[in-house]
């Protein structure tokens, strides 16, 4: 039986740990070809491996999304590689440990935030649509967050408002590209149990403070994120485009208000 992603190219940023080596995973346990992308070289050739392990095709490649020189590269890798790509999921993201509320929060942390969660995304778009169009189109998918939607129990505004425009950039190319057959969706995890948030929620107060919002009593798991990118990388969504996909536990439901 073939695979959800069979033939498919798929390019995945942040594929040295948490959703992105997840994802890449599981995009080519259902048959795609992955370039895993990450900042640390070491991480993405760590992924590579465990796809070869499990009998799947990756290469890795280095990159800082945020530098259009490297985001450039890695897709021109994709198509160089494979001839062609098909899903890019702009998953890179940070979390500083010094971003808080804007008073406390330095330009410098905001700055840095937003060139790799903002930035980068868009540095993604603007290299990897042209070879999708190349395909003749496929699936963009951008990793935003539940607290794009609403405000944040523990402040991290420079995180907030970065992954704020990652929807806005969302909804706006799907619109641009809907009858190029390029589709463009935002994830929107909820808090997940990864290094990544762990290291932001470094007390168990803090930890306390996020878990009691979401109703399901648990963080989300990055295999879950990876599940709900599958659906959105597959021609299953095909009628899919410009939504945020929300995998959060309940946790809009319980506290946004429907406009």
């Amino acid at each position: 039986m073939s695979g959800r992603l069979e033939g498919k190219v798929a390019l995945i940023t942040g594929a040295g740990s948490g959703i992105g080596r997840r994802s890449a995973e599981l995009f080519a346990a259902e048959g795609a070809a992955v370039v895993a992308v990450d900042i640390n070289e070491t991480a993405a050739l760590e992924t590579v491996e465990l796809i070869g392990l499990a009998g799947g095709v990756a290469v890795a490649q280095r990159a800082d999304v945020a530098d259009p020189d490297d985001t450039k590269n890695m897709v021109a890798r994709a198509e160089s590689e494979f001839g062609k790509l098909d899903v890019l999921f702009n998953n890179a993201g940070i979390m500083d440990s010094s971003d808080g509320d804007a008073i406390s929060t330095s330009p410098e942390t905001w700055d840095r935030t937003m060139d790799v969660n903002a930035k980068g995304v868009f540095l993604g778009c603007k290299y990897g649509i042209p070879a999708l169009r190349r395909a003749g189109g496929g699936s963009i998918i951008n990793t935003a967050s539940f607290v794009a939607l609403m405000g944040a129990a523990t402040a991290q505004i420079a995180y907030t408002a970065s992954k704020g425009a990652v929807l806005a950039l969302t909804r706006e190319l799907a619109v641009v590209h809907a009858r190029e057959n390029i589709r463009v969706n935002a994830l929107c995890p909820g808090p997940l149990r990864t290094e990544l948030l762990m290291k932001f929620l470094d007390t168990e107060e803090k930890r306390r403070r996020r878990l009691v919002h979401i109703p399901v009593g648990r963080f989300g798991e990055a295999e879950e994120m990876a599940k709900a990118a599958l659906f959105l990388a597959s021609d299953e969504s095909s009628y899919v485009t410009g939504t945020e996909f929300v995998v959060d536990g309940g946790i809009t439901a319980a506290y946004v208000t429907p406009e």
